[in-house]
């Protein structure tokens, strides 16, 4: 197809007809510019004006966000910084999903419109009552991105709550802690959810607080429910005015009625991504 459509030709009187790959490359970078990566690298197999064209450091820094910089000092280390060649390779990079922080948090990039999308390890959580194997545990689990979530055995007082600090590009986001009422497992190559140890969050509502360093604040309240599939409890969304500054954000999730014990719950992570975003890289 690209021969095709770079190749020359002449019509009926000999006068050769200029073809799409006689366009020069600046002039192919500037409208590949305006379009989603999604199109960008579909156009780049057309020929190789579009291909050369595509690698343009330009077009790439205006896909990534504009704290970029201080990203990839967050997220990289020295050796892999070492080896980035442009902004494409950035990109790239920062799409898939990359872990940071010992391990406890991930980050990746909307593949379409660029925004980051942000995950939190149940390890990276401050869990009331952690340290006490008669209540807590941790425990493996391949359906956590971290492949450990924490599991709650019972307890008369649930509290989990993190805070985390970092540069956001402009927009508006959305936290949700991911939870799951029993515990899963697999059996003859079969997914089964124990649900023993499920019981008490019908009776009184979790409390769930975000709070931000630049003046956002939200509480709901929600009943943990649907034994057997993993829910992302929406705490609440926080608006970035200005890339270049850290904003702390802090959540937390409580249920604190002592009259009742409850139990049976997987703490899997917190979640921050632009509203409207996909969550999954």
């Amino acid at each position: 197809m690209g021969a095709n459509l770079s190749g020359r030709v002449s019509d009926k009187e000999g006068l050769v007809q200029p073809r799409l790959g006689d366009l020069p490359e600046s002039c192919v970078a500037m409208v590949l510019m305006n379009m989603d990566p999604p199109e960008i690298c579909k156009l780049a197999r057309l020929n190789r004006a579009f291909r050369g064209a595509s690698s343009a450091d330009f077009i790439w820094e205006s896909k990534l966000p504009p704290n970029y910089r201080f990203i990839v000092d967050r997220v990289f280390d020295e050796t892999t910084k070492l080896k980035i060649s442009g902004k494409r390779d950035i990109y790239a990079r920062l799409c898939r999903s990359k872990s940071f922080d010992g391990g406890t948090k991930e980050i990746w990039l909307d593949k379409n419109k660029g925004g980051i999308c942000l995950s939190i390890s149940s390890k990276a959580l401050s869990i009331t009552g952690i340290d006490d194997r008669r209540y807590w545990n941790f425990i493996a689990i391949d359906e956590s991105r971290f492949q450990t979530v924490a599991y709650l055995q019972q307890t008369w007082w649930f509290e989990v709550s993190g805070e985390f600090e970092f540069q956001f590009p402009l927009g508006r986001y959305s936290l949700f802690f991911r939870l799951h009422l029993g515990r899963s497992s697999k059996r003859l190559g079969r997914r089964v959810c124990n649900s023993e140890h499920v019981h008490g969050w019908n009776k009184k509502p979790v409390r769930f607080e975000l709070s931000t360093s630049n003046g956002h604040r939200a509480v709901s309240q929600c009943y943990l429910d649907n034994p057997g599939n993993w829910v992302d409890y929406h705490v609440g969304d926080f608006v970035v005015d200005n890339p270049h500054a850290l904003i702390k954000i802090k959540y937390s999730m409580t249920q604190i009625d002592c009259t009742h014990t409850k139990g049976g719950v997987c703490v899997d992570s917190v979640f921050i991504y632009p509203s409207g975003v996909a969550k999954e890289p």
